[in-house]
């Protein structure tokens, strides 16, 4: 099967969200990686289910399938990004983000969305990291156990200066929560985070974890900087990356993560969908095994 790419809405900020979708499939993409925000599907606004529903026609008309992203920078509070997260000190402010991630659960159950992508957030000043820690074991375990109901698959992203921010932090807390809940979680992967921790080769990385993958981030990204950036521009072995994701037959969407490029999303969106498809390996029949 060939690999499968999305664009995320991130990166299409300054759009309508009915026009982003447009220029997603006009440009060829398989679907899209819906960053949830209050002016793309504020996931708080009333008529939640009623949304999905009409959302999951568009996307069907469309033919466009569905990631959904959680990072939006001021959803839950206008005056502090991203918080509050699963590590916030107040059980008030840790509850508002299950409850968030809960809804883009639901939202993700409507529209058969192929995952929901979260990450873990930054400690706060004082907070003890063994603290924090234990936070987001409970805390993801709620919304994996949330996800299991619905059948749908919940993937934790390692974001550079997270508390979960190496793969290996993914594997201690995937170990963690087996032991409070069966509820599965898997690995959303951004490749180009990992040449900014430079904890592993991205194209390894996606092999060793073949098994764990819930949805795949890519970029371009020089080393050691997080900076999301157009392909071509940065250090990241491109044709590798796609290379190892066909070798385990990935069959989930491969997603364009380009936020800083909104201001050119009509350009954008059609040029990053061309460069890869013209990167994209020879089909070489060479099969890896997935790892269980």
């Amino acid at each position: 099967m060939p690999l499968r790419f999305a664009y995320n809405t991130n990166g299409a900020a300054n759009h309508r969200l009915d026009d982003a979708l447009s220029l997603i499939a006009d440009s060829g993409y398989d679907g899209v990686a819906l960053t949830l925000d209050h002016h793309h599907f504020d996931p708080f606004a009333p008529d939640l289910e009623g949304r999905a529903e009409a959302l999951a026609s568009r996307l069907r008309g469309l033919g466009l399938g569905l990631v959904i992203e959680t990072g939006a920078r001021y959803l839950l509070d206008p005056r502090v990004k991203h918080e509050p997260t699963l590590l916030n000190p107040s059980p008030e402010g840790r509850a508002r983000r299950v409850d968030f991630l809960s809804r883009c659960v639901r939202i993700a159950a409507i529209c058969q969305a192929e995952a929901v992508s979260f990450w873990a957030g930054v400690p706060q000043p004082g907070v003890d990291p063994a603290t924090a820690w234990g936070w987001l074991v409970e805390g993801v375990a709620q919304v994996a156990e949330a996800a299991a109901a619905d059948g749908v698959t919940v993937a934790l992203e390692p974001e550079p200066g997270m508390l979960v921010e190496t793969v290996d932090d993914y594997r201690r807390l995937k170990a963690d929560l087996a032991e409070r809940t069966p509820a599965p979680l898997r690995l959303a992967l951004d490749t180009g985070h990992l040449l900014v921790t430079g904890e592993r080769d991205p194209a390894a990385a996606v092999e060793e974890f073949a098994g764990d993958l819930g949805t795949v981030a890519i970029e371009d990204m020089r080393r050691g900087v997080h900076e999301h950036l157009p392909f071509g521009q940065g250090d990241m072995d491109i044709p590798a990356v796609l290379s190892a994701l066909e070798a385990i037959g990935f069959d989930r969407l491969v997603c364009v993560e380009l936020s800083r490029e909104s201001h050119r999303a009509h350009l954008a969106v059609p040029e990053s969908l061309q460069w890869l498809k013209s990167r994209l390996p020879a089909a070489s029949g060479r099969s890896l095994k997935r790892s269980a």
